[in-house]
Order: structure tokens, then C-alpha cells, then sequence
């Protein structure tokens, strides 16, 4: 099935919206130059905020402790006793996308758009990243461009154990790679690997075929052998259970970035894929000073090793 993708997600998303299944964060931002690069931090308004706190204590009149965690923005709630991609809200089922994965706006979006792209049936997140993940990546971004992102396990930022990938478009203020091409080499060979100087954590970039006009098998066996190369540049091993240790992957512009992770918070904020791209988010506006006082780099690198 050929599927006009932007039409699609944005047809779904008018209805979605209208219907309230779709629940928008609602944000203000500043900017912070770090190495001579932009990153943007966001945090949630005070609209959001008030909706937030209301729905904290509907939760707790149903019986349920009231608790911040439980606030659903940005990204969503973590609620190990449901799974919300094994039998995704209809409303917010974009479609099917290749023959494993389904395409689900994302109820808690960063950004508009916000796509996650689910597996169809259960496997763990943090079993290794397969061709079929990146096909159906290859097919959104090869239609749209745009950038791919993956929190691998809790450490690393995801907020649900059912295999997924996301995607943002590359609109003004969402996260890419584009940040980082000036310390890059420009030429280097596809599948060859680079370091960022500007970069004080551990990270692989591997360059890749992937994009905007690129056909989705290319991109696709580009992408999967690029992660491969990532993983044993940075000895990112599966245990005996089959599971990677934590880490953050995102895709765009023609590069692949993992960055192997230590923890999930700095100062209480999560950082997730989307952070290294350039684009944080905090839950409260005072967390910006926490960013601040350090610079992104360096509290992107308190999560990493």
C-alpha cells in the first residue's frame, strides 16, 4: 500500500484533536549556546500545567495516589500494567507501515506530528534493534525526512517496554542531527565512523544512507548496518537474556548517533533520544536554571558515560 504519510498523520491528527484523544503539550522555549551550537529547551506552559495538576487529582479522587510521575507530559505515563501499542486507540492509529509495525500518533506528542511507530505484536525494547525497525523508519523518512529516535530501556528515557521507535519531522525547533554537521567530516564514507569533539560523553556517529528520496531498503540496510557498527564501536553487547544495556539512537541528515546511558534523569529532568538532538525538555520552567547553570552539553554527558 502506497500511503501519503504527511496527509495521513495530519488527517488523523484534525480528528484526534477535535475529539480530544490527542492531547497536545502545550510549550514556551529559550535557547542556550553551548560550543558554539543552539540547543532549545522547552517546558510545558502553564495551561498544560493547570491540565496537568487537574488530571493528577481526578487520579487521586479514583483512588490513585497523587504523584508528579503520574502527570502524563511531556512524553506520557508509565503504567507497567498497560500497553498502549499491543492494541493501539484506533483514533490515534495512523496505519499500518511496512509488514510489522503500525504507525501511532503519539498521545503526548513533543512536537506536531509526532509519530511512534510500534511493533505489531510484543518484543522488549531493548532486544536488538532488527531490519524491519528500520524499514519502517526508512519508508516515513524517505517520504517526509525528518529524524528517528530510540530510548533503549527505562535508563535511557523510554516510558514503555513494547518495542518501538519514534519519529519527529524536521520542523523548526524539533531535534536533528543537522546540529552537530560542522564538527563532522563531510566526506566520510558511508558505514564509516566519527566522534564529535564538541561531545563530552561517550558516542558513536556512523554515516549512513537515509532521508529524504532515499528508497526504503537502501535506507534501511544502511541504517541496521550502521547500528551494528555503532554497537560494537561502542561495545553495546546483548546479556544472556537477549537485552542491550541502555542507550539512545537517533537518525537523520545522513548519520546515525548511539550514545551508550548511565542514567535517566539529570537534576530530575529526563533526557531521552530526543535531547541529543538539540531540543531538552523539563516538566517545570525552574528546571531551565538547572540546565543553564552547566550548559546541555555537560548535563547531556551526566546521563551518559
Amino acid at each position: 500500500m502506497s500511503t501519503n504519510w504527511i496527509e495521513a498523520i495530519d488527517t488523523r491528527s484534525a480528528a484526534a484533536l477535535a475529539s480530544g484523544a490527542l492531547v497536545p503539550v502545550q510549550a514556551e522555549q529559550v535557547e542556550i549556546e553551548d560550543a558554539g551550537m543552539r540547543f532549545i529547551v522547552r517546558w510545558v506552559s502553564s495551561l498544560a500545567a493547570k491540565d496537568a495538576s487537574r488530571t493528577g487529582a481526578n487520579a487521586a479522587e479514583g483512588g490513585k495516589a497523587k504523584d508528579e510521575k503520574t502527570v502524563a507530559i511531556p512524553g506520557g505515563p508509565r503504567d507497567p500494567n498497560f500497553n498502549p501499542f499491543l492494541n493501539p486507540d484506533p483514533e490515534l492509529t495512523v496505519g499500518p507501515i511496512g509488514d510489522t509495525h503500525v504507525a501511532i500518533l503519539n498521545k503526548f506528542p513533543l512536537c506536531a506530528r509526532h509519530l511512534v511507530l510500534a511493533r505489531r505484536e510484543f518484543e522488549e525494547q531493548l532486544l536488538p534493534l532488527a531490519p524491519s525497525d528500520f524499514s519502517a523508519l526508512a519508508e516515513l523518512m524517505g517520504e517526509a525526512g525528518g529524524i528517528g529516535l530510540y530510548n533503549g530501556g527505562t535508563a535511557a528515557g523510554a516510558s514503555q517496554r513494547h518495542k518501538h521507535v519514534q519519529w519527529m519531522p524536521d520542523d523548526a525547533g524539533n531535534a536533528s542531527l543537522r546540529l552537530f554537521a560542522p564538527g563532522l567530516p563531510p566526506g566520510l564514507a558511508e558505514q564509516g565512523v566519527a566522534t564529535h569533539p564538541a561531545l563530552p560523553m561517550r558516542h558513536c556517529f556512523v554515516r549512513v544512507r537515509c532521508g529524504r528520496g532515499e528508497a526504503t531498503k537502501v535506507a534501511a540496510d544502511s541504517l541496521h548496518a550502521g547500528f551494528e557498527r555503532a554497537c560494537a564501536e561502542l561495545g553495546l553487547e546483548a546479556g544472556e537474556d537477549g537485552l542491550l544495556p541502555p542507550f539512545n539512537l537517533l537518525a537523520g541528515e545522513g548519520w546515525l548517533l548511539a550514545i551508550p546511558r548511565r542514567q535517566e534523569h539529570f537534576e530530575g529532568i529526563s533526557m531521552s533520544a530526543v535531547c541529543f538532538g538539540g531540543t531538552l525538555y523539563t516538566r517545570h520552567r525552574e528546571q531551565i536554571e538547572a540546565i543553564r547553570a552547566v550548559g546541555p552539553l555537560r548535563a547531556l554527558a551526566a546521563v551518559g558515560y
